[in-house]
């Protein structure tokens, strides 16, 4: 269920001419993200996407498209979106049933997951500070130079006016 929503809501994020009802779709698909690293016990990961990514980056993109004041007159026209998400799906769909071709072809192994301490404190913060330090940096300077944007964007918008 948390799959099927998890891919709705990213069909949404793409679909939706508003930015702010991309935003809200994107909000279901983290909700659905982490609603399966619970299935998946990792306690930590689940509440981080909760408190982090379906928090407080959501809540930063919806601040960043309501300060913005996007109106539907300033949102280019669309007229080929159609073909493109046909297109799309038609690329896709064989790709899908590929790799349901392969899954299936997989030998069956044990679903029990990793050991007691998967997904704990200890292991994500030694994993994420000593191997990937600089991507968490570098994704967090993305971030402040993308709300500076908006700002500087929403700035000049204001002055022509």
């Amino acid at each position: 269920m948390f799959a099927a929503l998890a891919v709705l809501g990213a069909v949404g994020l793409v679909l939706f001419r508003h930015p702010m009802n991309g935003a809200m779709s994107f909000v279901v698909t983290l909700i659905s993200l982490a609603g399966l690293y619970a299935l998946l016990s990792a306690k930590l990961i689940f509440a981080l996407q909760l408190i982090v990514y379906a928090g407080a980056i959501m809540s930063l993109i919806v601040f960043i498209i309501m300060f913005l004041n996007i109106q539907p007159d300033d949102l280019p026209k669309e007229e080929t979106k159609l073909l493109y998400v046909l297109g799309g799906g038609i690329l896709v769909v064989p790709i899908g049933l590929f790799l349901a071709k392969i899954v299936k072809s997989l030998p069956e192994h044990s679903t029990a997951i990793m050991g007691g301490n998967f997904g704990g404190v200890k292991e994500v913060g030694l994993l994420l500070f000593r191997d990937w330090l600089i991507p968490f940096e570098i994704v967090s300077l993305l971030l402040l130079v993308s709300l500076v944007g908006a700002v500087i964007l929403a700035g000049k918008r204001g002055i022509t006016k």
